[in-house]
Formats: C-alpha cells, sequence, structure tokens
C-alpha cells in the first residue's frame, strides 16, 4: 500500500493526527458501515483519547477540504476518528489478515507525518533563532552609532553642522551656474558645435 497515499488521509482536529471512518473502511475494504459496528459492538476499547465522533461544524470544516466532497454528500452519522493509537486498535477488532497488514501500513504512514512535523518545526525554530540573532545584532550597532552621536562634543557637532551647511550651499551655487550654462542665447540661433551644425 502506498505510503503518500495514506498520508493524505491523516488530518488534524483537535490537534490531532487522525484519519477518518470512512477513508480507514475504504482501505480495509469494508463498508463504512461495519467498521462502526465493530467500533459500537467493542466501544470500551476506544477511550476519547483513541477514537471522536466529530461535530457536524467539524465535519462541515472538513468537507471543504475534501476535493471529491459532492460524493460525500449529505450524511445522516457524523464520522468517527481514529488516532494512531485508535487505529492500532481497530486491528484487533477487525481481526483479519488485511486489516492488519493495512495497519502496518497506516502506523507507518503516522510515523512518517510525525517525522516530517517535528523536523518542520525543528527548521522553524533554528529559522527564528537566526532571525533573533540579526535582530539582536542590529539593535546593537543601532545603539552603537547612537552612543558615538551622543559622544560628540558640542564644538565638534557645530563644526560638523557648519561642513553640511557650507556643502548645501556649494551645491546650490552649483545648481545655478549650471542652469545659467543651459540657457540659450536670445535674438539669433544657437548652432550645436557637438552635431557639426
Amino acid at each position: 500500500m502506498e505510503l503518500q497515499a495514506i498520508q493524505n488521509k491523516i488530518y488534524e482536529i483537535r490537534g490531532l493526527q487522525v484519519m477518518l471512518d470512512f477513508d480507514l473502511a475504504a482501505l480495509y475494504g469494508s463498508e463504512t458501515k461495519r467498521l462502526k459496528e465493530a467500533v459500537r459492538r467493542n466501544i470500551r476499547r476506544f477511550p476519547e483519547d483513541f477514537m471522536f465522533e466529530l461535530t457536524k461544524a467539524e465535519y462541515e470544516v472538513l468537507r471543504t477540504q475534501f476535493a471529491t466532497s459532492n460524493k460525500r454528500g449529505g450524511t445522516r452519522y457524523m464520522p468517527f476518528a481514529f488516532t494512531e493509537q485508535g487505529v492500532a486498535m481497530l486491528s484487533s477488532v477487525l481481526n483479519s489478515e488485511v486489516a492488519i497488514e493495512v495497519n502496518i501500513s497506516i502506523m507507518r504512514a503516522f510515523v512518517s507525518v510525525r517525522r516530517y512535523l517535528s523536523e518542520t518545526s525543528h527548521h522553524a525554530v533554528k529559522e527564528i533563532e537566526d532571525l533573533k540573532q540579526r535582530m539582536k545584532a542590529l539593535e546593537e550597532g543601532s545603539e552603537d552609532a547612537m552612543a558615538a552621536i551622543n559622544d560628540l562634543s558640542e564644538d565638534t557637532r557645530k563644526e560638523l553642522d557648519d561642513i553640511y551647511l557650507a556643502l548645501s550651499q556649494l551645491a546650490g551655487k552649483q545648481k545655478q551656474v549650471t542652469e545659467k550654462a543651459c540657457r540659450k542665447p536670445v535674438g539669433f540661433i544657437h548652432y550645436d558645435k557637438k552635431k557639426g551644425e
């Protein structure tokens, strides 16, 4: 049985990784009704952390995620959701060779999903830590720059302000000179020497 196909049938509901009764019935080659009957006959084997029934609201949210939501149509009974432990318990309730083989594949799929989530969260934590270090370095750099500016004496600040003022005045004069040079003479045709006219 293909692992990816099983992984695609694992959903997160109420913060738990679960599989739904109709998906499990299809994997076991059984009817959903028969699977539910077997569970109800052995309900003591399925505490709430092994299996729970979806609410209508949960089912509606989940139905929007199904690619074939029309196929499921309206249902009178809400699906059962089985955690990894609940799926393991199903093999003892169903007690067939097919159920045992399917359960082995399902357990591998749960382990694979758990490993993926663990690795993803580990990478996310590392990236967040890297970002924190970069922010800290930027903050320290900004604090050092501000401290250096604050350490300047009043005379040094005055001299820097004078230099900035002189530079801006020179820039303004240069702009005026450039504008005058670009004016065209009045009263006769001006020939452009670069074009050789």
